[in-house]
């Protein structure tokens, strides 16, 4: 028999072996975030695809009051915007978050935190462009006592 003959299934095998590691870390890798929000809040709805493009699984949940579930949450009304994403290990990421900080939180040990939050709707923040304007603000991480830290600043597009 051909050695190309013999090669071949082996190449395969190999192939798919690769294959099928490869998708076992992207799903690794993957980050998903039940977000809860309005039904009619147009800036939520635009964040969240600001996290689907750049590689998150979102679910959306609409209420038509999100008190509850910020008051479940224990996110104090400084730091609340329009719309609460929730990881599957429970951390929070409250209103305009961009995507890249919430992949960089979730990548490190924060113990005694909740999560990051963007109070209010800046300008320019993920879900609220306008143009090329952009309102400096920054990305806070919230700590289960209550207080909080700057985590990032955000001054330019």
């Amino acid at each position: 028999m051909n050695k190309k003959c013999l090669m071949l299934p082996i190449y395969l095998y190999l192939l798919m072996v690769g294959y099928s590691f490869a998708q076992e870390q992207d799903s690794h890798n993957e980050i998903s975030l039940l977000v809860h929000k309005t039904p009619t809040c147009g800036c939520c709805i635009n964040w969240v695809q600001h996290i689907r493009d750049n590689g998150f699984t979102a679910f959306t949940q609409d209420h038509e009051n999100l008190s509850e579930i910020k008051d479940m949450h224990d996110i104090r009304s400084q730091y609340r915007s329009c719309h609460t994403a929730v990881s599957p290990e429970g951390y929070i990421f409250e209103g305009h978050v961009p995507s890249q900080f919430i992949a960089q939180f979730l990548s490190e040990s924060h113990p005694d935190s909740l999560g990051l939050s963007v109070p209010g709707m800046p300008i320019g923040s993920p879900g609220m462009e306008v143009g090329d304007r952009l309102m400096p603000y920054e990305v806070l991480i919230l700590y289960r006592d209550g207080t909080s830290d700057v985590y990032a600043e955000v001054d330019q597009n």
